[in-house]
């Protein structure tokens, strides 16, 4: 069972790690590409702040960006700005998400995210919790997949297994850590391929962050993963 209020809790230490590590950086810094292609270190701040927003539109009933394009243009217009005031718009953002999060509410309820796809609102903390991690490896800044929490590891592994299962174009494959095991892709009596890494390598490669080839593969080559 999902415990958003445990949830919470990780994002609001993701993201006060996030911030301590950016705090760091100046204008300059800041201005460079992260390791997300056409994305400057600002754009990635400038997402995390709106994505916040995002969220708490999610946990009120409202749409969660007014259109992709609406969503875009605000990155774009964010991602320049000093790094004092990305600085407090993700300090603040931040913290509105976590008083949408503490108010009552029924966390059983659906929820609607981007593009149609629909959710468990005790799901929503976690989402926001990926979102803060990935993006805090993403700036390319010191803190790399290996920083990850073991939890969120497992965890993050386990939601990108279950959203490419059934996938007609991932063939059935088994991945694990040598601790845990997971299935995804189409459906088959067995797994054709079996993926065994580390814990960050699976994310990353999961996640689109690293290409796979510290991975090792049997019963065929290694699949390629639609975009997320």
């Amino acid at each position: 069972m999902i415990d958003h209020a445990h949830d919470l809790a990780r994002v609001r230490e993701a993201t006060d790690r996030l911030l301590t590590a950016v705090a760091a950086l100046d204008n300059a810094t800041l201005a460079e590409p992260s390791r997300l292609p056409g994305w400057s270190r600002g754009h990635v701040l400038a997402h995390l702040a709106r994505n916040a927003d995002a969220l708490v539109n999610v946990l009120q009933g409202r749409p969660m960006y007014a259109s992709a394009e609406v969503r875009d243009a605000d990155i774009e217009r964010d991602a320049p700005r000093p790094l004092e005031v990305q600085v407090a718009d993700v300090r603040e953002s931040a913290a509105r998400f976590q008083a949408a999060g503490d108010a009552p509410a029924d966390w059983t309820r659906t929820v609607e995210l981007r593009n149609g796809v629909t959710d468990s609102a005790s799901r929503v903390p976690f989402r926001r919790w990926v979102e803060v991690e990935l993006h805090h490896v993403d700036l390319g800044i010191g803190y790399e997949l290996e920083d990850l929490p073991a939890e969120f590891l497992e965890r993050e592994t386990d939601f990108l297994a279950d959203r490419f299962s059934g996938h007609p174009d991932v063939p059935a494959t088994r991945l694990t850590d040598g601790t845990h095991a997971w299935t995804t892709g189409r459906a088959a009596d067995e797994p054709e391929i079996t993926v065994t890494g580390r814990p960050a390598d699976l994310v990353g490669w999961l996640a689109g962050r690293r290409d796979g080839s510290a991975l090792e593969v049997r019963g065929g080559v290694l699949p390629k993963l639609p975009p997320l």
